[in-house]
């Protein structure tokens, strides 16, 4: 127990924290409200900026910092091979039309990563985290030349020897239970990557180097105390926060992860076109119809399925209902009780 606590000591030491319960940096669901309720309890609060131009990116960061002074992470998905496919489009686009007309296809272009990896860089965070990727070798070396941490999510040895190798200063160890995007690096075997975080965390901790933050299933301090007595410093919540107010996830979303079994927890591609962990729906379901086609590729699926939400579809889901194998844990209570209680559980385990 002593070999834990200094692990978690000098993690907590190095990144400003009190205790060791990152925010899961979830793209549509973490506002700055949450990452300062989260940092105000002694954690990381996060930020996922992959849907978010520079403007955008530097108004979150105004926002939180204007309520908190704490430690927070900033996250963007490293771009993937371009996968143009006009049939699997064509198909998807099809198949959307059986819940009703589509919407305006909306003007713009995506936000570029170059341009959001500078406005992160100029930002300033405790740490940029990666996911499905890899940041370049200048990129990493200007990080740690503004004194910025690198956190590179991985799903397998070899993911996390390459992100160590390329200078990452921790590693997320994504475990399948987890919620929201798997970080695959390789999007197209994603779903042959089916390891829980009970067999990652030591595998990881018994070849890496530096620090392991565990991630995936942890929603109270049995599943926290857990993590840190197989090897990490820290953990990663996600799931476990959606219900507190300060998420601000629709009704039907937080209705959705209400009980929710674990094994009633779906993967899909429905949503983004990149495989990813929710609560079942009946969009979804159709979509595992025999019969049904295969999502378009991302980001096509993804600007599809905002097109018909923009439109008068009936059956389409209005957000997207990521939910985590521990669903039926996340509480309806602020997020600074939720990692309050989660560290001294913890701890009282772990004396």
């Amino acid at each position: 127990m002593k070999e834990i606590r200094q692990r978690v000591a000098a993690f907590c030491d190095r990144f400003g924290l009190r205790v060791p319960i990152l925010q899961s940096p979830m793209a549509g669901a973490c506002p700055p409200e949450l990452a300062i309720a989260v940092a105000a309890a002694g954690g990381m609060g996060a930020g996922g900026m992959v849907q978010d131009d520079a403007p955008r990116i530097a108004a979150w960061v105004g926002r939180f910092r204007s309520g908190s002074s704490g430690a927070f992470q900033l996250n963007i998905w490293v771009p993937g091979p371009a996968d143009e496919d006009g049939d699997r489009i064509e198909a998807a686009r099809e198949f959307l039309g059986r819940f009703g007309p589509p919407g305006d296809p909306g003007g713009g272009s995506p936000p570029m990563f170059h341009a959001q990896c500078e406005a992160m860089l100029a930002a300033r965070p405790t740490a940029i985290s990666s996911i499905m990727g890899l940041f370049d070798p200048d990129y990493v070396r200007r990080l740690h030349a503004h004194g910025i941490a690198w956190f590179a999510c991985a799903t397998t040895l070899d993911e996390a020897l390459a992100a160590q190798e390329a200078g990452a200063d921790a590693i997320v160890a994504q475990g399948m239970e987890a919620g929201g995007h798997r970080g695959s690096f390789d999007q197209d075997a994603a779903e042959q990557i089916q390891v829980g975080l009970i067999a990652l965390l030591p595998r990881f901790a018994d070849h890496l180097d530096v620090p392991v933050v565990a991630a995936g299933g942890i929603a109270d301090g049995r599943g926290m105390a857990a993590a840190l007595a197989l090897g990490a410093s820290a953990v990663q919540v996600g799931t476990a926060l959606l219900r507190c107010p300060e998420t601000g996830v629709t009704e039907q979303w937080a209705a959705a992860l209400d009980g929710l079994a674990p094994e009633a927890t779906v993967t899909t591609r429905a949503y983004t076109g990149r495989l990813a962990r929710a609560a079942p729906t009946s969009y979804l379901t159709a979509w595992a119809e025999p019969g049904a086609p295969r999502p378009a590729p991302y980001p096509d699926q993804r600007r599809l399925v905002n097109e018909w939400r923009r439109g008068d579809a009936n059956g389409v889901d209005k957000t997207n209902h990521w939910a985590g194998q521990n669903a039926a844990l996340a509480a309806e209570q602020p997020a600074g009780a939720v990692v309050g209680r989660m560290w001294q559980d913890a701890s009282a385990l772990l004396a």
